[in-house]
């Protein structure tokens, strides 16, 4: 079973329940003094450092908050990392868990501000009066949910469609509106719950996981679209060059700024002209002296070709990948081929 979840979905797993056995031995013996070194404290709280947005998420309170993570990370990290592949996914998980970790400190700060603690030096805890920085140093924040949150928005984003059987009432439901209605239930929570639960931590891993899909997606809008050469390549004209009906460049002849670039452009194309034939007769000549006529009808090749080539497969292994998602989106994962389960595979291992 483990053999088929991924290897960075496994090494979480891994990693995430050993970390909390060994908090669990340390805790009996010296308290837990890994939450008061690692967990996530307070910006402003002397414990602070700046480690703690990164190892606060491979720790926990409790087994049902380990298991609860755990179980989520099984259930759609390793669909996800095989979609994304190893290292894509690894960056997503991270930065999924710093940015929950921004956002967290970003609500205790103005938590902090706005509640007027920032003009006390001291506060009033169950009739026991606390200095200030003793109790900001209480504000600690553990957990991977924030991480988790971001995959589970991933998987909403990528397989909008695929149908999730939940638990609690025991009925299916399309994974978009899973992730909105988990997302409307943290918002909802944040701002009614006085518990110990980050919810803006939540909130902040599926907003930061939004913000990188967005970028990897005009990421490779860009990548696909592709450099066709200087002639197709025109930077934007503000004067209305560019007819968006068509598609294409208009020559827009009036104006004194136009007629320039129009003879500059035309000046640029003799000179690029009376050196092509300057240097094809110079070539031809020389292969005539050497009577050189390729046999069999060969040509020299081309030091471009390799990378014409190289570029032609890349983009055709991108088409190919693009058209298997494309079929997982409407019809689920389910429906691959066996064949084409293991492209997708072996494409995330790159």
């Amino acid at each position: 079973m483990l053999k088929n979840i991924p290897p960075i979905t496994r090494n979480l797993l891994f990693i995430n329940i050993i970390l909390f056995m060994v908090q669990q031995v340390i805790s009996t013996r010296y308290g837990d003094v890994l939450t008061e070194l690692f967990g996530l404290h307070f910006v402003l709280a002397p414990a602070f450092r700046i480690y703690q947005p990164l190892t606060y998420m491979f720790l926990h309170a409790s087994w049902s908050h380990v298991l609860l993570n755990m179980f989520s990370l099984w259930m759609f990290g390793r669909i996800i990392e095989q979609t994304m592949g190893q290292k894509r996914f690894i960056i997503y998980y991270l930065i999924c868990g710093i940015g929950a970790a921004f956002c967290q400190e970003l609500w205790q700060f103005g938590e902090y501000y706005f509640s007027g603690m920032a003009h006390y030096d001291a506060a009033n805890v169950n009739g026991v009066i606390m200095p200030m920085s003793s109790l900001l140093d209480q504000w600690v924040t553990i957990g991977a949910s924030g991480a988790c949150y971001g995959v589970l928005l991933a998987f909403g984003l990528t397989f909008p469609n695929e149908r999730i059987m939940l638990l609690f009432p025991p009925i299916p439901m399309k994974a978009k509106y899973f992730v909105i209605g988990y997302a409307a239930i943290e918002a909802y929570s944040a701002f009614t719950s006085n518990g110990n639960v980050a919810h803006f931590a939540h909130l902040g891993g599926m907003f930061f996981g939004w913000l990188i899909f967005r970028y990897w997606r005009k990421q490779t809008e860009r990548r696909q679209a592709g450099f066709q050469g200087w002639n197709n390549y025109r930077g934007t004209q503000q004067s209305g060059g560019y007819n968006t009906n068509s598609g294409s460049y208009q020559q827009n002849n009036g104006g004194f700024l136009q007629q320039i670039r129009t003879a500059f452009e035309k000046f640029g194309a003799a000179v690029e002209n009376f050196f092509k034939n300057l240097f094809s007769t110079g070539s031809s000549s020389q292969q005539q002296r050497q009577g050189g006529n390729y046999s069999n009808g060969a040509s020299p090749q081309n030091p471009s070709n390799s990378d014409q080539a190289y570029n032609s497969q890349r983009r055709a292994q991108q088409a190919r990948m693009d058209e298997i998602l494309e079929k997982v989106r409407r019809s689920g994962y389910a429906s691959l081929t066996e064949a084409e389960k293991q492209e997708l595979f072996n494409n995330s291992r790159r």
